[in-house]
């Protein structure tokens, strides 16, 4: 089953500092924030760390969201959408 990936920053609280939390229905993880990365490569890395818990391989791509970002699986064959070009 193919599954989204979630992501959602969570900020620091009097216990622990900041993190991403990445979710699935599958399930979630959630990774400390890394101050040497930007805010969407952290994102992507909690992303990956999901995909590699779950033993999910295959090319994702991301974007982002209100809330954070969200990754999705791109080399399945499904279906393909393409630009109508005559508009």
């Amino acid at each position: 089953m193919r599954q989204a990936i979630q992501t959602k920053y969570l900020g620091p609280t009097d216990m622990r500092g900041g993190r991403i939390k990445a979710s699935a229905d599958a399930g979630s993880i959630t990774v400390a924030w890394d101050h040497k990365l930007g805010i969407e490569a952290n994102h992507t890395a909690a992303a990956q760390a999901l995909a590699a818990k779950l033993g999910w391989k295959g090319q994702w791509s991301g974007g982002g969201l209100a809330s954070g970002c969200a990754y999705v699986l791109v080399d399945c064959t499904d279906f393909v959408i393409q630009e109508d070009r005559d508009q």
